[in-house]
């Protein structure tokens, strides 16, 4: 019997977004997949994406990609023991040293200007020593893993550019501001996707600087679309409200720099990724009242993608204010400053807080959000078998 050409068989994208410690909810998530799974060790994504800190997590996927359960393990071992000092320098020389710069440059004394608030080179070290890049393409080349894309924004250039690796049928793509480019995954690409904005520096690839890869994502689905997704499991880090109209709040006091700041990246991180998702099930929607006789006629190339998102069923926010104290006294006093030890700070905190009180919080809600719908998850991994 004939085998079915790796590019024509049914392929399950995994979406990863952003949220900087935020991130820790999708290890959770993936952690019940792994439970549902009939053999945890197989691969039930052939396509995985990730963005910002999410990307961490997707190559992470991709370079075990060979034993599913075993990624994930890792992803635990690292996640649930994490600390900030793994992820940016809290030690008092290393935040001094950054505040001096900015001192010196808001004064005129430095011509240089600092590149960052936080300095996230102990993170570069931690990817570099604990994941081998070479094996994503013996993963491909072995049928393990189809591709992988971890996106970043250009800060020149303006655009969202996809940076991907798999087999021969991916092809690359250019869009509206939106780019997908044929390149072998490295850390380099980790820490410039994940680069906060003002918080973690940017990251040179090539001929240009890149940050946040959320940033300028107006469709962070597309990624795993363009390399031939027929179904998609989204992983947001964001609580996705009801679509009712929220009760007005009367606000007295101006708002603290951390509650602007925390509400920007809310913006960036959240809102792309709700109307991306809403967009989908609207062309679902049209694509199913349209006979395919009628699509193959007029020549349109589409189809129904299924997607099943999975997102915090509370605010995170909540989860914050019990856990910001186990920050370093360092990183405490910095963000004090700025109003993010209080509530109405706290979306900005919950993005720094790389602590394992905090991180395993957020795994356990992964855990039970998806055990919760274990259902739908199931007969999503059951529709490419």
């Amino acid at each position: 019997m004939a085998s079915i050409p790796e590019s024509t068989k049914s392929k399950a994208g995994l979406i990863l977004s952003g949220g900087g410690a935020r991130a820790a909810y999708q290890v959770g998530v993936l952690k019940a997949v792994r439970e549902l799974l009939p053999l945890p060790e197989k691969n039930p994504f052939s396509i995985v994406c990730g963005t910002s800190a999410g990307a961490v997590n997707a190559a992470t996927l991709a370079v075990f990609a060979d034993d599913f359960g075993t990624a994930v393990g890792n992803l635990l071992e690292v996640w649930e023991n994490f600390h900030v000092h793994h992820v940016y320098r809290s030690d008092p020389i290393g935040i001094a040293r950054v505040g001096v710069r900015w001192l010196a440059a808001i004064m005129l004394i430095s011509r240089t200007s600092p590149v960052s608030l936080l300095d996230n080179s102990p993170l570069a070290e931690m990817l570099s020593r604990n994941l081998d890049f070479g094996r994503i393409q013996e993963n491909i080349d072995k049928g393990y893993l189809y591709a992988v894309s971890i996106t970043c924004s250009g800060y020149t250039s303006g655009q969202s550019v996809s940076f991907y690796q798999g087999g021969p049928g991916t092809e690359a793509w250019e869009r509206t501001q939106r780019v997908g480019a044929a390149m072998p995954i490295r850390v380099e690409h980790l820490m410039a996707s994940a680069a906060l904005p003002f918080m973690f520096p940017a990251v040179r690839i090539n001929r240009e600087y890149f940050g946040d890869g959320t940033m300028r994502q107006i469709a962070p689905i597309s990624p795993a679309l363009h390399l031939g997704a027929d179904r998609v499991l989204v992983v947001s880090t964001g609580h996705q409200v009801a679509h009712t109209e929220p009760p007005r709040v009367r606000g007295h006091l101006y708002p603290s720099v951390a509650q602007i700041a925390g509400h920007a990246l809310n913006s960036i991180f959240l809102d792309s990724l709700s109307v991306d998702i809403e967009v989908l099930h609207r062309l679902n929607r049209t694509i199913s009242l349209i006979p395919p006789e009628k699509l193959r006629e007029a020549g349109l190339p589409l189809r129904q993608v299924k997607v099943l998102v999975i997102s915090p069923s509370q605010p995170l926010e909540r989860i914050v204010v019990r856990h910001v104290n186990e920050l370093p006294w360092t990183v405490r006093f910095l963000l004090r400053g700025i109003g993010a030890m209080n509530r109405n700070g706290s979306n900005l905190a919950s993005y720094l807080l790389f602590e394992k009180g905090y991180c395993q919080a957020l795994i356990e809600l992964g855990y039970q959000d998806t055990m919760a719908r274990r259902v739908e998850v199931v007969e999503f991994l059951r529709d490419g078998q």
